[in-house]
């Protein structure tokens, strides 16, 4: 055998060997990307209807990092913005910037790009990942005629991303009066249009508004008449009313059970659910056993008409999620296994499957070809 070619091949040996030699040191030291989830998690102990990725100054939680929080402790979630972005007035708070709207006077405004944050965030994850989020469309603003406009241009450039949108607010005690602009109404045709278009897209509506302006037990709830016809209005739009309508100082009505007995058992209400969320709603649902029995028995007589949610804001760990959920463990001990089994998990399931089938095809049927 010739010098030349005896050369040759010692080269290649030689070269082979290198390579194999650093393809096996990179190996050992690459990180290993974060393993994707197989599936839902059978055995997780909720699914969450109230979450808030980011919060008033549209800062938060990764959402990649949310998934690996949810673990297998939360099988499903949605997600969503803070519709409203807290004003930095300098003449009001100077060099300090506020991250929560009751730590300054500065206004609040409606900040549309959360709808897109999200949206690209979402996208962003692995298939399997996706599949145990439902994004909701928070940025627009209630009082305009143009907002349903804007959530059917976030399904147009977003499809296959959102499943609903809310929660948005039109009473809430604060932050209503904080907000720039006109002020949100349950008779305004603006919101009309937008449950509308919600009914005919197949999108859940998750809607804040308080029963009552202050905690007054002495008159009707002047709010209260005019959102039962807003919900009447609109019998074709899945709808969430959060927090059962209380507050921090909008305490439960002296009539609030008979109130949300009344939405449960009217004909023309039933397509309007009850979420049981935040630890604000909790302290009042725990505060004897009197109003957590009382409580109990009207969603064991109603099971299908109840969502948990934490309504958790831009968290840093699964216990800020978990700490809601454990401070409802009286109410899931006096509830039966069934009711129980339906409010944390299974009521989610049938609604947010429901609404992910109708607005996928409401998106191919509507938004095909467009441009």
């Amino acid at each position: 055998m010739n010098t030349k070619l005896q050369k040759d091949r010692h080269n290649v040996r030689f070269f082979s060997t290198v390579l194999g030699f650093i393809i096996a040191l990179s190996m050992a030291f690459t990180i290993p990307s974060r393993p994707a989830v197989a599936e839902i998690p059978t055995d997780a102990d909720f699914h969450d209807a109230h979450f808030h990725l980011t919060n008033y100054v549209q800062k938060g939680t990764d959402m990649k990092d949310f998934v690996d929080m949810m673990g297998s402790k939360i099988g499903r979630s949605t997600v969503f913005g803070i519709p409203l972005q807290q004003q930095w007035s300098y003449s009001n708070t100077g060099d300090w910037a506020p991250a929560y709207y009751l730590q300054t006077d500065a206004p609040l405004y409606y900040y549309s790009y959360t709808d897109a944050h999200i949206a690209m965030a979402y996208r962003s994850l692995a298939k399997e990942d996706q599949a145990r989020l439902d994004p909701m469309i928070t940025g627009f603003n209630p009082t305009d005629m143009y907002a349903a406009d804007h959530i059917r241009r976030v399904l147009k450039d977003f499809p296959g991303v959102f499943s609903g949108i809310g929660e948005f607010t039109i009473h809430k005690e604060f932050v209503s009066s904080k907000v720039a602009g006109e002020i949100a109404s349950l008779t305004n045709p603006a919101l009309d249009k937008i449950f509308d278009f919600a009914g005919k897209a197949g999108l859940i509506v998750i809607l804040h508004n308080d029963v009552d302006m202050q905690p007054r037990h002495d008159q009707e709830p002047y709010m209260l008449p005019q959102l039962k016809e807003l919900f009447a209005r609109h019998p074709d739009t899945t709808i969430i009313w959060a927090h059962m309508g209380v507050g921090r100082i909008v305490r439960p009505h002296k009539e609030q059970a008979a109130i949300i007995e009344k939405i449960c058992t009217d004909p023309g209400l039933q397509h309007v659910y009850i979420d049981l969320s935040w630890m604000e709603l909790a302290k009042y649902i725990m505060a004897s056993p009197k109003t957590i029995k009382g409580t109990a028995d009207m969603i064991n007589r109603y099971p299908d008409r109840f969502l948990f949610g934490t309504d958790v804001v831009a968290p840093k760990k699964l216990d800020d999620m978990v700490e809601v959920y454990d401070a409802y463990a009286p109410l899931w001990a006096a509830l039966t296994p069934e009711t129980s089994a339906k409010v944390r998990k299974g009521n989610y399931e049938r609604l947010f499957d429901e609404a992910r089938r109708k607005v996928r095809a409401w998106e191919k049927t509507n938004i095909k070809g467009e441009k």
